[in-house]
């Protein structure tokens, strides 16, 4: 399930359609989104560096870490350091994100500030412009993959944040300008859905083509020898809802455990299958058919259906087709032809195929009443 996700930001948009956009949320019960995100960011990255996505690069807002962090995520999964300025550009939003050290060093209150530079890195000190932002990121995007038409991917590490800036319209106005832009190929992002309100969360859940939960495990799936702390620090449920290009949506849920080699995802067991939840609406009524309704269902015999008495198949299409009036039909058929007249005159007989046939234009369709 996580494979479908990280898939499907591979292959991107298709002409005139959104980038596939995804939002990943945990909570204080799960705080594991940091890692999925990290997840996500490594797979899509190899997928970039080895020429298998749709994108040509990633542009990375970084707002809840440091620029330094990812570099070291993408070097500890077997990710080239030198060819990062060829693919991969961050935007720290996290160094000074309102430009305060900026003008304190100009101020000569602090005078060790040195922000992190180079070819991959470049500083924002504005994270409540998010007109901007907007603009840095199609900046930086357009210098990866050069001119033409090529796309690349977005990825921002914190939508919480650029919430604490900025209102929910202005930051559904700019992701909605990120996925329907013609040079991004996928998005996705990480929030934090216990720190807002509903409508928020509601209103980025709308926005994601993906919505990635994670929620933490009951105690009837909780191993025996692992500590409460233990299991919400390094292990919980990964529920997944898919919408499709054609309306459909798809629900899946799987469980994960972070270790030192990174998550593993494993499915959740349902008569030998991943588990998908049914779409059925809650309602106070039952719309759905047990076991016992289903078999005396199938007991049912439906009109004009075969009954099964070893007769043979035989359907009634208006004509004497029985096998009862087969013979009777063919003796009177024979009577009628044999010529009782001169064997010199012709004669037409007519059998009319069936009584929901039209009458023949010289014959009086009231000949039966009395007028």
């Amino acid at each position: 399930m996580a494979e479908s996700i990280c898939r499907t930001l591979r292959d991107g948009a298709l002409d005139g359609e959104h980038a596939p956009a995804l939002t990943i949320k945990d909570s204080i019960d799960s705080p594991l989104g940091p890692y999925i995100f990290n997840h996500v960011l490594a797979q899509l990255s190899a997928n970039i560096l080895a020429g298998k996505s749709q994108s040509q690069g990633l542009v990375l807002v970084a707002l809840s870490r440091s620029p330094s962090f990812y570099v070291d995520l993408l070097k500890s999964r077997g990710i080239d350091v030198s060819s990062f300025h060829k693919w991969l550009s961050v935007l720290d939003c996290y160094t000074d994100p309102l430009g305060w050290k900026d003008r304190l060093m100009e101020g000569g209150s602090i005078t060790n500030f040195s922000p992190e530079a180079s070819n991959t890195v470049r500083l924002c000190k504005d994270v409540t412009n998010l007109d901007s932002l907007f603009s840095s990121i199609l900046e930086r995007g357009k210098e990866l993959v050069g001119k033409g038409k090529g796309r690349f991917s977005v990825a921002i590490d914190s939508v919480t944040e650029m919430l604490r800036h900025a209102s929910i319209s202005v930051v559904a106005a700019f992701l909605s300008n990120l996925r329907s832009h013609e040079q991004i190929s996928s998005a996705f992002w990480l929030l934090h859905s216990d720190l807002h309100e509903i409508r928020v969360t509601a209103v980025l859940d709308y926005m994601s083509s993906m919505l990635a939960s994670i929620e933490p495990l009951t105690n009837g799936q909780m191993v025996n020898s692992e500590n409460p702390l233990e299991r919400i620090l390094k292990r919980g449920k990964f529920h997944v809802r898919l919408k499709r290009r054609n309306g459909r949506v798809r629900l899946m849920s799987e469980e994960f455990c972070i270790g030192q080699s990174g998550i593993k995802f494993t499915p959740v067991s349902c008569d030998g299958g991943m588990l998908s939840q049914s779409l059925t609406p809650k309602v106070q009524f039952n719309i759905q058919l047990s076991e016992k309704e289903r078999i005396e269902r199938a007991k049912v015999v439906l009109p004009f259906e075969h009954q099964g008495t070893g007769q043979p198949i035989e359907i009634y299409d208006g004509r004497q087709s029985l096998v009862g009036n087969k013979n009777e039909t063919s003796s009177n058929s024979a009577e009628k032809l044999q010529p009782n007249q001169d064997p010199g005159k012709g004669e037409i007989i007519y059998f009319r195929d069936s009584d929901d046939e039209m009458p023949d234009s010289d014959e009086d369709p009231d000949d039966d009443l009395d007028i």
